[in-house]
C-alpha cells in the first residue's frame, strides 16, 4: 500500500533533547521515587521569583498578615493544577501546548500562544527585574548596568543544559533551599505574631487590597509553569503500560506536593517577614530597595545580606523557567524551533527593554510598580492556560482511567472560576479608571472626546478576550477532537523501501593525510562496481592559490594533483568508475559548494576532525559551511572517534 500521508506534526516529542533521558528503573523503592523527583523543583522557582517578593512584600507591609490566605488557596490552587499538568504529560505524551494544538484551530492557537508568550514575558520581566535590584544591594551596582550584566546570563541557561537534566535540578535545588534558608534566619531574627499569622489564615479583603492579591494570585499559580511541567515530567523514562503511568502520577504528586509547599514556605516568610517587620513597625515600604535599606534598623546587620542573596538567587533559579517554557510554547503551539541562544536572548530581550524605558524615562523608584504589574499581567493569562488544562485531563478518550475523577475536576472548575471573577472584576475596575481618567482630562480626537474613545477601544479589547475564553470553554464540549492517539509518521510502501538501489554519483572530499583512508572505505560500502560513479574532490589552499587561484602551478598543486590520480587509478583497477576535481582557492567550503552546485552529486563523503571550535578554527573545518551550502545528503566520517572502527554521522538533505 502506497500513500502519501503527511508526518504528523504534533508527533514530535515535547522538550526532545532530554525526553526520556531519566531512568527511573530502580527495584529499590526509595531511590526510585528520588529518580522522579525534580521537575516539580524546577517549576517551583518559578513561584518564588522576584515578582512575588514584589507582591508579598507589598502586601504584608500594608495589610499585615490578612493577605496570608490569599497565598494559602494560592498554593492549593497550584498544588491541583501542576498535579493535572504533570499527569498530563505522563498519560498523553502531549505537553500543553501540543494539547491546545490539537483540540483547538489555528486561528484560535495563534491567540493563546500570543497570550502565553506575553505571560512569559511578564515572567521574565520580573526575573530581569530582580536580579538587577539584587546586584545594586549587594555590589552597588547602578540598576542600568545592571541591565547589561542581565543580558548575559542568557548563557547560564546554555551552559547547565549541557549539564543534563538531573545536574541541572540539582544545582537547581541548591539555589531554592539556599533561599529557604535565607528567609528562615530571617524569619526567627523577626519574632512574627504567631496569633496573627494563624488570623491571616481567615479570608479578608482589607479596602485597596484587591490589586495586591490578585498580583499574589498571578505570581503563585503562574501560567507558563502548567506549559513547563507537562514536558518536564516526560524527561522520565517510564513504561507504556498502565502501572507504570499510574507509579509516575503518584511519584509526580508527591513531587508537586513537597516541591511546591517548599515554595509556599518563602512566599509566606517573605510576607510574614514584611508584616512582622514594617507593618508592625508602621515602616512605609514602597520598594525591594526600601525593605532592604530598613532590614537593619530592625533585624540587625546579617539581614540585609541575607535579603541580597535570597533575592539573587530567586532571579537567576527562575531565569531557568521561561525559557524552557518559552521554548515548549512556540514548538507547540506554532511547531518552530529555533536555536535555544536565540530564544533565550529574544525572551531576554523582550524583558529587557520595558525594564530600560522605566530606568531611562521615570527613574529607579518606579521598578516595583513594573514587579508588580508584571504579577498582575500573569493573573490576567492564567484562565487561558488553566482551561484547556481542566477539560485535557478530563477526557476519557485522552486520558483514559487516568482521567481527572469528578470531585477533582468540581475543585478544578471552583479554582478557575475564582480566577476568571477575580480577573474579571480587576479589568473591569481598572478600564473604568481609565475612562474616568480620559474624561476628565478634557483630550478630544476631533469631535469626538477621549474618553468615549478609549471606552470603545478597552471595552472592545476585554469583549474580545472575554469571547475567546468562552469559545475556550464551550468547545470541547460541542465539538471535541479526535484523541490524541499516536498515529505512524509516514506509511511506507514497503517493498518499494527495501529494494536495494545503487547510488549512480558519489562525491568523496579527499584531505590528502591518513583520514583518507576512512572516507575512501565509507564511499565504497555505499558504491556498487559497474553503476556508481566516483569523483574525488580535494581543495588545495596554499599562499599561491590565494593569488593566482586555478593557475598556479607550485609543488603542493604538483604533489596533490598526482596524489588524486594514483587514487583513481587504483580504484578503476578496482572496477570502479572514477575522476578527479582539483580545486583551488582559500575558502575550501565556498570552492566545494560551487562546484557541487554546477555539477550535483547523490551522496557525498566527507572527513570531520570533531566539533570543537578551537581546533576548528585552527583545522579551517569547513563541514558545517558545506552541509548547509547543499541540498544534498552527507555522510560524515570521523577517523578520531573509531573504537575499533571511525564513526560516522548521516546529514539529511538541508
Amino acid at each position: 500500500m502506497t500513500s502519501t500521508t503527511k508526518p504528523r506534526r504534533d508527533e514530535r516529542k515535547s522538550l526532545e533533547e532530554v525526553n526520556a533521558s531519566v531512568s527511573v528503573s530502580y527495584k529499590n523503592p526509595i531511590r526510585r521515587l528520588f529518580a522522579f523527583l525534580g521537575p516539580a523543583y524546577l517549576v517551583s522557582v518559578g513561584y518564588m521569583d522576584p515578582g512575588n517578593w514584589a507582591t508579598d512584600l507589598e502586601g504584608g507591609a500594608k495589610f499585615g498578615y490578612t493577605l496570608l490566605w490569599v497565598l494559602l488557596m494560592s498554593n492549593l490552587m497550584a498544588v491541583l493544577l501542576q498535579t493535572l499538568s504533570a499527569r498530563l504529560g505522563v498519560v498523553t505524551g502531549h505537553d500543553l501546548a501540543q494539547g491546545c494544538r490539537a483540540e483547538y484551530s489555528r486561528p484560535v492557537n495563534i491567540l493563546l500562544w500570543i497570550q502565553a508568550e506575553v505571560a512569559i514575558a511578564a515572567c521574565d520581566l520580573a526575573e530581569v527585574v530582580g536580579t538587577i535590584i539584587a546586584l545594586k544591594l549587594l555590589f552597588g551596582i547602578p540598576l542600568i548596568y545592571g541591565c547589561v550584566v542581565t543580558a548575559f546570563d542568557t548563557f547560564l541557561l546554555l551552559w547547565l543544559q549541557k549539564w543534563g537534566m538531573r545536574k541541572m535540578e540539582a544545582v537547581i535545588l541548591a539555589l531554592v533551599l539556599t533561599i529557604g534558608g535565607c528567609f528562615l534566619l530571617q524569619i526567627i531574627l523577626a519574632r512574627p505574631d504567631i496569633g496573627g499569622i494563624l488570623g491571616g489564615l481567615r479570608p479578608s479583603l482589607p479596602s485597596g487590597s484587591l490589586v495586591v492579591a490578585i498580583g499574589i494570585l498571578g505570581a503563585t499559580v503562574m501560567p507558563h509553569n502548567l506549559y513547563l511541567h507537562s514536558a518536564l515530567v516526560q524527561s522520565r523514562r517510564i513504561g507504556d503500560d498502565v502501572a507504570s503511568k499510574a507509579q509516575a502520577c503518584k511519584y509526580n504528586m508527591i513531587d508537586s506536593a513537597v516541591a511546591l509547599n517548599l515554595a509556599f514556605f518563602v512566599n509566606a516568610a517573605i510576607l510574614i517577614l514584611s508584616a512582622s517587620v514594617f507593618h508592625r513597625n508602621a515602616a512605609e515600604v514602597a520598594t525591594i530597595e526600601r525593605a532592604h535599606e530598613l532590614l537593619p534598623t530592625f533585624l540587625g546587620s546579617m539581614a540585609p545580606i541575607l535579603f541580597g542573596v535570597a533575592l539573587l538567587c530567586a532571579g537567576q533559579s527562575s531565569t531557568l523557567t521561561g525559557t524552557l517554557a518559552g521554548q515548549i510554547v512556540m514548538e507547540g503551539y506554532l511547531d518552530l524551533r529555533i536555536a535555544p541562544w536565540m530564544r533565550r536572548l529574544v525572551t531576554r530581550t523582550i524583558a529587557l527593554a520595558p525594564a530600560v524605558v522605566t530606568i531611562t524615562l521615570v527613574g529607579e523608584e518606579q521598578m516595583q510598580h513594573l514587579l508588580v504589574l508584571s504579577q498582575v499581567v500573569l493573573s490576567l493569562q492564567l484562565a487561558f492556560a488553566v482551561i484547556p488544562l481542566i477539560h485535557f485531563t478530563s477526557n476519557k478518550k485522552n486520558m483514559g482511567i487516568f482521567a481527572t475523577p469528578p470531585w477533582a475536576q468540581v475543585l478544578a472548575w471552583i479554582t478557575a472560576t475564582i480566577i476568571v471573577s477575580l480577573n474579571a472584576k480587576y479589568v473591569v475596575d481598572k478600564i473604568q479608571e481609565s475612562v474616568d481618567w480620559a474624561t476628565r482630562s478634557g483630550y478630544r480626537v476631533g469631535p469626538v472626546g477621549l474618553g468615549p474613545i478609549m471606552a470603545a477601544g478597552l471595552y472592545g479589547l476585554a469583549g474580545l478576550m472575554a469571547g475567546l475564553l468562552a469559545w475556550i470553554v464551550v468547545k470541547p464540549w460541542l465539538r471535541p477532537a479526535h484523541a490524541w492517539t499516536p498515529a505512524p509518521s509516514v506509511e511506507l510502501d514497503w517493498a518499494d523501501a527495501l529494494r536495494p538501489r545503487p547510488i549512480a554519483t558519489i562525491g568523496i572530499a579527499l584531505e590528502h593525510d591518513q583520514a583518507d583512508a576512512e572516507i575512501l572505505n565509507r564511499a565504497l560500502s555505499l558504491a556498487t562496481p559497474g553503476q556508481t560513479s566516483l569523483v574525488l574532490l580535494h581543495v588545495v589552499d596554499t599562499p599561491m592559490t590565494r593569488v593566482y587561484g586555478s593557475e598556479t602551478l607550485d609543488r603542493e598543486t604538483d604533489a596533490d594533483e598526482r596524489y588524486l590520480a594514483e587514487v583513481v587509478h587504483v580504484l578503476i583497477q578496482k572496477g570502479y568508475e572514477a575522476r578527479s576535481i582539483l580545486l583551488q582557492g582559500p575558502d575550501r567550503a565556498g570552492e566545494l559548494v560551487k562546484r557541487l552546485k554546477r555539477e550535483p552529486v547523490d551522496l557525498l563523503v566527507v572527513g570531520s576532525h570533531g566539533h570543537g571550535l578551537v581546533h576548528d578554527l585552527l583545522l579551517g573545518q569547513t563541514v558545517d559551511r558545506v552541509r548547509h551550502g547543499l541540498s544534498i545528503p552527507m555522510l560524515i566520517a570521523r577517523p578520531d572517534r573509531a573504537l575499533p572502527k571511525p564513526g560516522l554521522e548521516v546529514v539529511e538533505p538541508i
